[in-house]
């Protein structure tokens, strides 16, 4: 009867066992003080690991993942302000006359800043102070709104 078994680090030490019977050498791999194959032992505050998963996992290893409530769907209208409007009017509108025309057919229009020209803004929808402040400027607000009917 044998009371205690040799290592087999022990017992491989003839020819040709180099892998100790563990087949290819990479295949041993992966355990040790490294903590696991892959991505094992990387939590929070696993800095070890931290050039790992910036440069081969990238954006979004860390933080919340997963499913959110269907009924907080994130609301993903384009918006613009009229101050943003009014200080880049060369880059959203043609002048035409005394008036400027803008058209931004997929934005809100808000109604945050002043309005110093006349302008005249196609825009998908605005809100009601937005309005107020183009027409007290003698401008004016047209949406574009597709209209259905039924038979």
């Amino acid at each position: 009867m044998k009371t205690k078994k040799r290592k087999k680090s022990s017992r491989m030490h003839g020819r040709k066992m180099g892998t100790h019977g563990h087949g290819a050498r990479k295949k041993k791999k992966g355990s040790g003080h490294r903590g696991g194959k892959g991505m094992a032992g990387t939590g929070k505050r696993a800095d070890h690991k931290k050039t790992l998963i910036t440069k081969l996992y990238g954006h979004g290893y860390f933080g919340k993942q997963g499913i959110t409530s269907k009924g907080t769907k994130r609301d993903k209208r384009n918006r613009i302000n009229l101050l943003s409007i009014q200080n880049n009017l060369e880059k959203y509108g043609k002048k035409n006359g005394d008036k400027w025309e803008i058209n931004l057919p997929h934005y809100k229009v808000l109604g945050d800043g002043e309005v110093k020209h006349k302008l005249i803004i196609k825009a998908k929808e605005a809100s009601k102070s937005a309005i107020e402040k183009i027409k007290k400027a003698g401008g004016d607000f047209i949406t574009e709104k597709k209209e259905t009917f039924k038979e």
